[in-house]
């Protein structure tokens, strides 16, 4: 059973519009690149120049921030959802 990741609207045109995409168990980063090989271009708008989470994107394991997990080593596991939210700038 894969790993569902949710893709925000913003980012769907790199994925021929899939809202939600399967990749492997594994951690974050690892989703991130094989998402990355299945979607050239999509790692950049999700990671900076360092090999980190951008500060306006927010990704959350099962509704769990990784910020408070372990990052990009956050574990994934069958069936778990990965959700990918860009941060919405207010005023």
């Amino acid at each position: 059973m894969p790993v569902n990741v949710r893709i925000p609207t913003p980012l769907r045109k790199l994925t021929g519009e899939e809202e939600l995409v399967q990749v492997q168990p594994g951690t974050v980063a690892s989703a991130f690149a094989e998402m990355q090989q299945r979607f050239p271009g999509i790692q950049e708008r999700l990671l900076d120049e360092a090999g980190e989470v951008r500060r306006f994107v927010n990704v959350y394991v099962n509704e769990e921030d990784i910020r408070f997990l372990e990052n990009q080593h956050t574990p994934l596991k069958d069936g778990d959802e990965v959700s990918i939210i860009p941060a919405i700038a207010g005023g």
